[in-house]
C-alpha cells in the first residue's frame, strides 16, 4: 500500500498529477447495445482516512486484505490509502476529486458540501469519543472555569471544533471571545499542551489517553457529555461512484459493516491492529479504548439527527451558507440494501 504524508499529499495536488481512481482508471464511457452510456470500468480506488481509534474499521479492512479482496470481483486491483491529519485537509482532497472514499467526520463533510462536495454519507463509523483535557495546574469544577485559557484542537469545520464551540456557547462563553480556540493537529496539540504552550486540548482518542499517561492533563469532559451520542466518524463517497458504479459502493459498505462487526467482537484485536498501523504503545492504545465513551457503529439512523445539527450548528457559527438537510447530507440506500440482503457476513 501506498502512504502519503500531508505534506507530499499537498505537493501532489498542486501539481496535480494525483490520478482519481473514478475519473481516469480504465476506458472511457461506452454504449451498451441499447444506445445507453455505460460507466467507464475502473480499476483503482483512492482512500482517505486519519490515524485515530475512531477509524480502525478501516484499517483492520486494510490489514486483513479485505478491501482488496472483496473489490476484486468489481474489477478493483489497487486500493491507494492516504492519511490526514484532520478533516479539513482531507475534504479539500475529495473536493479537488482526488479521493473516492473518506472516513473522516460529519462534520467536515457537511462543510465541504456547502462548498460544493459531490458526495454523500453512506454509512456511521462511530459516536463520541474525543475529549477535553486539562493541564494539570488548573482546577476545574464547571465550564466558567475554562475563561481566558487556550485551548487547542482540530481547525474550524471539524467535529472537535464545532462541538467544543457549541457546548462553550451553551454554557454561557463566547468561544471567539472567552477563550482562545487553536486548531492544531493531534500531534502538534498534543505537543503544545505538554510544553504548556497551550492550557487544554480538545481530541479524538488516543491523543487524550496520549496526554494522560505524559502526566500532561486530565479528562474533565467527554465528548459525550457535550452532546450525548452525537455523530463523528463517517464513511462518504464520491457522487460519481454513487452513480457510475453502485455496485462498488455496496461492497464498500459491506466491507465496512464487516471490519466493524469484528472490531466490536475482538477489541483487543483491534487495539493490536490500530498499534501496528499507527506505530502507537499498545498499552496507551488499549487504555484509551477501555476509557473512551465513543462505540463503532454503522447504521445512519444512530447519527442523521446528530448530523443535521451540526449543519445548523455550522450555519449559527458562519461557517456555512445555509443549513443542509438530511437528504443532502445521506444516501442511506446503500446499507439498506446490504441489511435487508443480510450480507454483512461472508
Amino acid at each position: 500500500m501506498k502512504k502519503l504524508g500531508i505534506l507530499t499529499l499537498t505537493l501532489l495536488l498542486l501539481a496535480s498529477i494525483f490520478v482519481s481512481g473514478c475519473a481516469s482508471d480504465g476506458e472511457n464511457a461506452s454504449e451498451n447495445e441499447n444506445g445507453a452510456e455505460e460507466a467507464a470500468a475502473i480499476t483503482e480506488l483512492n482512500i482517505g482516512y486519519q490515524p485515530s481509534t475512531h477509524q480502525i474499521a478501516y484499517m483492520t479492512a486494510a490489514g486483513k486484505g479485505w478491501w482488496q479482496a472483496d473489490l476484486a470481483p468489481y474489477g478493483i486491483t489497487k486500493i491507494n490509502e492516504y492519511q490526514f491529519p484532520t478533516g479539513a485537509p482531507e475534504m479539500q482532497a475529495m473536493l479537488a476529486g482526488d479521493l473516492d472514499v473518506a472516513y473522516v467526520g460529519a462534520a467536515p463533510v457537511i462543510t465541504a458540501l456547502s462548498q460544493g462536495l459531490d458526495a454523500k454519507i453512506v454509512t456511521p463509523v462511530q459516536i463520541n469519543g474525543s475529549s477535553l483535557v486539562l493541564r494539570p495546574e488548573h482546577e476545574y469544577e464547571n465550564p466558567e472555569d475554562l475563561r481566558g485559557l487556550k485551548i487547542a484542537t482540530f481547525p474550524p469545520g471539524t467535529i472537535q471544533d464545532t462541538l467544543i464551540r457549541n457546548w462553550l456557547k451553551e454554557n454561557g462563553l463566547d468561544p471567539d471571545k472567552d477563550v482562545t480556540i487553536l486548531g492544531m493537529t493531534p500531534g502538534d496539540a498534543v505537543t503544545a499542551i505538554s510544553a504548556k504552550q497551550v492550557d487544554a486540548v480538545f481530541l479524538p482518542h488516543p491523543s487524550p489517553t496520549v496526554v494522560e499517561r505524559e502526566g500532561n492533563g486530565r479528562t474533565i469532559v467527554q465528548s459525550g457529555e457535550m452532546e450525548a451520542n452525537h455523530s463523528c466518524c463517517v464513511l462518504v463517497v464520491s457522487g460519481e461512484l454513487i452513480r457510475e458504479h453502485p455496485d462498488i459502493v455496496e461492497q464498500i459498505v459491506k466491507t465496512h459493516i464487516k471490519a466493524t462487526e469484528y472490531n466490536q467482537a475482538n477489541v483487543d484485536e483491534a487495539a493490536q491492529i490500530y498499534s501496528n498501523k499507527i506505530n502507537e504503545d499498545i498499552e496507551t492504545v488499549k487504555k484509551s479504548l477501555n476509557e473512551w465513551d465513543g462505540a463503532w457503529i454503522t447504521d445512519p439512523a444512530l447519527i442523521e439527527n446528530s448530523a443535521v445539527n451540526y449543519s445548523n450548528v455550522q450555519y449559527e457559527l458562519g461557517y456555512i451558507p445555509k443549513s443542509l438537510t438530511q437528504e443532502e447530507i445521506f444516501d442511506t440506500s446503500f446499507y439498506e440494501n446490504v441489511t435487508s440482503e443480510g450480507q454483512t457476513q461472508e
